[in-house]
């Protein structure tokens, strides 16, 4: 199962996958240049990468090859520059390698393949590179939407989604909009029955993406996010530091707080 996502932190295809693996509380990291210098100046710390003792990009790709299970190339088109450049040193090394060109593949048959790589290779720590942002204006969204779909289709794999869904509240509920994240808490947290909230103040925080696949269609519609609550999305963005940030990651960062807030009350505590 996959456990860790690591890249190089350049803006683009590698960013998508850091930011994946934080917005699902997926362990991450990768080697950066000295400098942790990316197209956009610095990278921020709250990526965790490890910065090499050198500046050449060259040296921090080879490395994240190897130390990754295998590597996943996404492009819009041939490759070039650093992601032809990855896919030598993958093929140089003998490592599993994964090149998906979006012109010839949509997203959800991408994410199918990805996933086939993923088990066949039994892959725990994937590599991610491709174009950077200035090349390539919509990997981004493409690397993201095709990392998101690979962790539901692994998801569906666990034979958990069932579960899940019988957690969801059954009862109907009037429409109450709430206009700020902990509004939209306290909302989900009243229409939740009391063995769901202790359920997911338990949950590991690693699996916090079974919550999200499982709530998301519930909580895009009872926070009003379906019918266009822009109050809430702004209040979102505004939370997340991120002004690009969509609806889907509205609601996972709800989700991360509807946690963290159920966790106080609702875990029995051993006081000696």
């Amino acid at each position: 199962m996959l456990e860790k996502i690591i890249s190089g932190g350049q803006t683009g295809a590698d960013r998508a996958a850091l930011d994946v693996a934080l917005k699902f509380r997926i362990d991450h990291g990768g080697w950066i240049p000295k400098g942790r210098l990316t197209e956009s100046g610095p990278l921020a710390v709250k990526y965790l990468l490890a910065e090499m003792p050198t500046q050449d990009y060259r040296e921090r790709t080879r490395q994240n090859i190897i130390d990754s299970h295998g590597t996943l190339i996404v492009s819009r088109g041939k490759l070039t520059g650093g992601s032809k450049l990855t896919e030598s040193f993958a093929r140089v090394m003998g490592r599993p390698l994964c090149c998906i060109d979006l012109l010839d593949t949509e997203e959800f048959e991408a994410a199918v393949i990805l996933k086939s790589f993923v088990l066949e290779n039994a892959i725990e720590t994937l590599n991610v590179a491709g174009p950077r942002l200035s090349r390539q204006p919509l990997i981004y969204q493409d690397v993201k939407t095709i990392l998101e779909v690979l962790l539901y289709l692994l998801f569906l794999d666990t034979g958990k989604d069932r579960d899940m869904k019988a957690r969801l509240p059954l009862e109907p509920f009037a429409p109450a909009f709430p206009g700020t994240i902990g509004a939209a808490v306290d909302l989900i947290r009243h229409d939740l029955p009391l063995e769901t909230r202790i359920f997911i103040a338990r949950m590991e925080p690693k699996d916090i993406h079974m919550l999200y696949f499982t709530f998301l269609d519930y909580i895009r519609s009872r926070v009003g996010f379906d019918t266009e609550n822009q109050a809430l999305l702004i209040a979102c963005r505004s939370g997340m530091g991120d002004v690009e940030a969509t609806i889907e990651d509205g609601v996972m960062e709800i989700l991360k707080q509807l946690k963290q807030d159920l966790e106080t009350d609702h875990i029995l505590r051993v006081v000696k």
